[in-house]
């Protein structure tokens, strides 16, 4: 059982308060000023706070303490007493997120009835959290752009079928992600949802896996296949399976059945298969790496996941749904994106997708030098952090043109730069950079920068005939 701290100023109430829990086998920790009450917080997370308002000698109060918990800690409930207590108190405790409020002196069976509900309620919250730990997917799809909205209608378009799906893109934009959609949405959401990560897998070790075996000394060892049946097994980078074991999965999907590793039995099983690759498989045929065959029998229904620098304008949101939660997973700072940094991401290279984007929020989150707004300082300038974000470096080429030229270059990669964070919005972008539309418009037309439609978005690039013709 997780324990409770007691934060209060006076000696006797806090220690009374302990007998009291103690008694009714409770485990406590004590407190009386704001300095001890955050240094316990931080050491070891308890599973609950009984928190006085006023406390003496003390830089925070039990409001600042209460802000400070919920914005850090959320899923540790806060029972708020005061000697001083009214109604105004009660509720501006309320609305911070307090659990309840109990006013000194207290009646000792209520104060054990609402602790007794706030432990209840952080059982059943660190449960859940575990569960979701367990269960290491997600399936909730973030975003806003016209690229990720094309994504969400065509996989809407297929969860209530068993047609087979194949999710094409780079690494790390979130196929398995949308592979979990598919599964949350579908009529076997309640089934199993298992991942075969095809290139993880030992190639001797992959039919055994995949079938299960079946051996005298230790009997029958369901495979993969045989877990996910009534739901969906999801082939992750499937290019990466073995050519021989291609052929048997073939034989699964033609037969709907198998034989496991060592038995001699027929395994009937009833499956929906979604594939993801982020290589070019008529390419992989073409190599002789990839059965013509199984190609076509995943690649019913194609779909492509978009890259992050085809939807730019979903960065702040993603980035803000990863910081929501590493704070409820691993109890980091739940802290805010200040302008500069969401302009610095949204500029930035992305070559890992979204996952770069996850992985650098969660190292920012470790390594930050606070609970205020991430700053612009505290991100990489670019994918390989090779500048500080306080300096300009000019490349070789641009260190060596005449000032006029130097100058076309760097308002054609800036604005390309601005269109593209912006998806193309040429509205958002003048008004970001301080120009009229159509003033805009002409310095675009002049530079030879165009824009045009790709998976959904609108992308900025150079046209070099127009701009070496101006």
């Amino acid at each position: 059982m997780s324990d409770i701290l007691i934060v209060d100023d006076e000696k006797d109430i806090r220690e009374l308060i302990s007998d009291i829990l103690q008694d009714e086998g409770f485990s406590t920790r004590l407190a009386g000023n704001s300095d001890d009450a955050m240094r316990e917080i931080s050491g070891e997370q308890p599973g609950l706070i009984i928190l006085d308002i006023w406390l003496k000698d003390s830089q925070m109060d039990g409001i600042d303490i209460l802000k400070a918990v919920k914005r850090d800690y959320p899923d540790v409930p806060v029972v708020i007493i005061s000697g001083h207590g009214n109604i105004e108190i009660a509720v501006a405790a309320i609305k911070q997120g307090a659990y309840d409020f109990i006013e000194k002196p207290f009646n000792i069976d209520q104060l054990l009835v609402v602790i007794r509900r706030a432990m209840e309620t952080s059982r059943l919250r660190r449960e859940n959290l575990a569960l979701k730990r367990k269960d290491g997917g997600e399936a909730e799809m973030i975003g806003d752009t016209a690229a990720f909205r094309t994504l969400v209608g065509q996989l809407d378009k297929v969860t209530k079928s068993n047609g087979r799906v194949m999710l094409s893109g780079p690494s790390g934009v979130g196929k398995e992600v949308a592979a979990r959609y598919i599964h949350a949405q579908s009529n076997r959401a309640s089934a199993p949802f298992v991942t075969v990560g095809c290139a993880t897998i030992e190639p001797e070790r992959i039919e055994e896996v995949l079938f299960g075996r079946e051996s005298a000394d230790r009997g029958v060892e369901p495979g993969l296949l045989e877990r996910a049946d009534g739901g969906i097994i999801f082939f992750d980078e499937v290019a990466d399976m073995p050519l021989g074991s291609q052929s048997k999965i073939l034989r699964v999907l033609v037969d709907q059945q198998f034989q496991r590793v060592g038995g001699a039995e027929k395994v009937k099983v009833d499956l929906r298969v979604v594939s993801s690759t982020s290589r070019d498989l008529e390419a992989e045929i073409a190599a002789g790496t990839f059965r013509e065959e199984l190609y076509h029998r995943l690649n019913v229904v194609p779909i492509a996941v978009p890259s992050l620098e085809e939807r730019r304008e979903d960065i702040p949101t993603l980035a803000q749904h990863f910081i929501a939660m590493f704070n409820q997973t691993q109890g980091l700072p739940l802290r805010e994106l200040s302008q500069d940094a969401v302009a610095l991401m949204q500029t930035m290279r992305w070559p890992g997708n979204v996952r770069q984007l996850r992985n650098l929020i969660e190292r920012v989150l470790i390594l930050g030098d606070g609970s205020g707004p991430i700053e612009a300082r505290e991100l990489p300038e670019s994918s390989d952090n090779s500048a500080p974000s306080d300096q300009v470096v000019l490349t070789g080429t641009l260190a060596t043109l005449p000032l006029r030229e130097a100058r076309e270059v760097f308002e054609r990669e800036y604005l390309l730069t601005q269109i593209n964070r912006f998806g193309g919005n040429i509205s958002r972008t003048a008004s970001f950079v301080g120009m009229e539309r159509s003033a805009l418009h002409r310095k675009l037309k002049s530079l030879g920068v165009v824009t045009s439609s790709k998976s959904g978005a609108r992308v900025a690039s150079v046209d070099k005939e127009a701009a070496e013709a101006e």
